[in-house]
């Protein structure tokens, strides 16, 4: 694989990262202050913009790899949002949340040496 490769396989990963976590955040603003209000809009906005990005991007990964060799990566989203979900949403990570991600980066990991 090539380093311009990974680099839009982490970009697409980070995107829908970092977009699940400003929907997070614009649905938690929506539940005090209303679907009309700007701030809502603007992070639910910003939130559909980094999915849009990283939709396009894996269609685009899609022509060029494998959906076997790509999925792992894809499957790393639910390590990363729970890691950032405890970091900058405040969420309280327990033992079997803790011991579930652990379990599926041992199965991305297993995957990918196959």
């Amino acid at each position: 694989m090539s380093i311009l490769a990974f680099f839009f396989i982490v970009v697409s990963l980070l995107s829908f990262v970092v977009a699940q976590l400003i929907l997070k955040r614009a649905m938690e603003f929506s539940a005090t202050n209303g679907l009309r209000n700007s701030r809502f809009v603007s992070l639910a906005a910003t939130g559909i913009a980094l999915m849009t990005v990283s939709f396009f991007l894996t269609l685009g990964l899609l022509q060029r790899f494998d959906l076997s060799y790509l999925y792992p990566f894809q499957g790393l989203s639910v390590i990363f949002i729970t890691l950032m979900a405890a970091v900058a949403l405040k969420e309280k990570l327990n033992l079997r949340l803790t011991v579930g991600a652990l379990l599926i980066t041992t199965g991305i990991v297993l995957v990918s040496l196959s």
